[in-house]
């Protein structure tokens, strides 16, 4: 048997009292940076992917976000950028872009930005690092679970009912509205083909 609270500051594993175990969903959209495009390789010449070509190396550590729960949510994700360049000559500044996505049922792409991020390299220097941040709005309707979907989640269920044995999760109608509820803030360095290619690739 499984009890689900869709809200409040109940404790996910928590036995509630009828013997279901407590799962907590939020409706705020989390943040998370998609495979492959949480680093990037900048390469000099541009047109070169060998090893000694290689000029810039940057990646995203420390994503971390936070959800304000009003008419909408708005949820901002900050991050840090570490980089890292083979040539520790004079003072330079790299300016790399980042996309922030806000993507609705794991697939479909609601919104989309793109912001830039400036590394400073001190003389002599090989590492810099840097923070930037992302934001996104979602309609607290859309992210919201029907309340008939609600009732078929949250029911109590008696060993010995016909559907005591059912997993709610499992119906084709909950299954729907979950996916159709479900938002994410999604981070990464926006990269050409050919960068995507050789973090898939490398």
């Amino acid at each position: 048997m499984l009890a689900l609270a869709l809200a409040g500051c109940s404790r996910r594993g928590e036995i509630d009292a009828t013997g279901g175990i407590v799962a907590v969903r939020s409706a705020c959209p989390t943040a998370a940076i998609p495979a492959q495009t949480g680093d990037i390789t900048v390469f000099n010449p541009a047109n070169s992917t060998d090893a000694s070509a290689i000029d810039v190396v940057a990646n995203i550590t420390d994503l971390r976000s936070t959800c304000a729960d009003g008419d909408q949510f708005y949820t901002e994700a900050t991050f840090t950028v570490n980089a890292r360049r083979t040539d520790a000559g004079g003072a330079r500044q790299v300016v790399l872009p980042y996309f922030s996505a806000v993507v609705q049922g794991g697939s479909a792409v609601v919104a989309k930005r793109i912001g830039e991020v400036t590394l400073d390299f001190a003389p002599g220097q090989y590492r810099a690092s840097a923070q930037a941040k992302a934001g996104s709005y979602v309609n607290k309707s859309a992210a919201t679970l029907p309340a008939e979907i609600q009732q078929k989640i949250t029911q109590k269920r008696k060993a010995g009912d016909a559907d005591a044995a059912i997993d709610p999760f499992a119906q084709p109608d909950v299954k729907t509205a979950l996916q159709r509820t479900s938002f994410e803030l999604l981070v990464g360095f926006n990269l050409t083909q050919d960068q995507l290619r050789y973090n898939a690739t490398r």
